[in-house]
C-alpha cells in the first residue's frame, strides 16, 4: 500500500487534488490510471481512500469513497532533544522514532550543545515520510528549536511522567521502572546533546519535578538514547 499526505483534508472532504511532485509519483512511479485506488491521511488520524478521476503526469485527483478514523498511540510520548552536531544522526533519530510512534518532538538548545540551529522545513519533510513510510496516520508534532530554561518554565506545571536522562552520578530510576510504575498516559522525556546536560540544567529541571531516569548501564549517544527512550515506551504502554 502507498500512502499519500494530504494535510488540508476533514470528514467534509469529496476530493484531493494532488501537486506536480506527487502526481508524477502516482503516474510514472506507481503507473496508476484512473480509477485505481489509493491511500491518503491528512496526519490527524484520518485515513482516506481515493479513487483516481483526473491522471496526468503533472496533476492528478481523486475522489474520496471511504473515511476511516484511526486511533492514536494509548499513551502520549513528547521526547525533548538536543539536536546532535552531525545533522544526519539527529534525522536518523526523527525518521526511526515516527516509525516506532512519538506524539511530539521538542529540539532543545542547551549549555553544551554544538548545534544552535535547525531547518525545521527539512526536519518535518523527514516525519511526514517516515510517517507515510509505516502506514500511520498520526503525524508527530514537531517543535521549534526551544531553549531548555523556557523549556522547563513551560513544562514545570505537567502533570505526568517526567524525566531527564543525564551521564551525573546520582541516584536514578530505570525508565522502564518509571513506566511500569506510573499510569500516566502523558510521557515527557529529556534527552541532553553530546556533552550532556551542564549541572545547573539537571538541578532546574529536577526543581521543576523531573525525576532523573537512567537508560541502561551503557554509555549512549544522543540519538541512541532518544530511541531507546522511544522504543522503551512503546514496549511497556502498547
Amino acid at each position: 500500500m502507498q500512502l499519500f499526505y494530504q494535510p488540508e483534508l476533514d470528514t467534509n472532504s469529496t476530493s484531493v487534488g494532488f501537486d506536480k511532485e506527487e502526481s508524477r509519483h502516482i503516474t510514472r512511479v506507481l503507473r496508476k490510471s484512473t480509477g485505481d485506488l489509493i491511500h491518503i491521511t491528512n496526519g490527524k488520524g484520518l485515513m482516506f481512500q481515493g479513487e483516481l478521476g483526473l491522471v496526468e503526469p503533472k496533476h492528478c485527483e481523486a475522489y474520496i469513497t471511504k473515511v476511516e478514523k484511526l486511533p492514536a498511540l494509548p499513551y502520549r510520548l513528547h521526547l525533548a532533544v538536543a539536536p546532535t552536531k552531525s545533522n544526519d544522526r539527529f534525522e536518523w533519530f526523527l525518521e526511526k522514532a515516527t516509525e516506532i510512534g512519538i506524539s511530539r518532538i521538542t529540539p532543545l538548545l542547551c549549555d553544551h550543545s554544538e548545534r544552535k540551529q535547525i531547518n525545521w522545513e527539512r526536519y518535518h519533510k523527514i516525519l511526514v515520510s517516515a510517517m507515510k513510510q509505516s502506514l500511520q496516520a498520526h503525524l508527530p508534532e514537531l517543535d521549534e528549536l526551544t531553549s531548555f530554561s523556557n523549556f522547563i518554565d513551560e513544562q514545570a506545571a505537567l502533570k505526568g511522567i517526567k524525566a531527564i536522562a543525564h551521564c551525573e552520578e546520582s541516584s536514578k530510576t530505570p525508565l522502564k521502572t518509571l513506566l511500569g510504575e506510573q499510569e500516566s498516559v502523558d510521557i515527557l522525556v529529556l534527552i541532553g546533546p553530546e556533552g550532556d546536560f551542564s549541572p545547573a540544567e539537571i538541578e532546574k529541571a529536577v526543581t521543576a519535578g523531573f525525576e532523573a531516569t537512567s537508560l541502561g548501564e551503557q554509555r549512549l549517544r544522543t540519538e541512541t538514547a532518544a530511541l531507546v527512550a522511544c522504543h522503551t515506551a512503546a514496549l511497556i504502554r502498547s
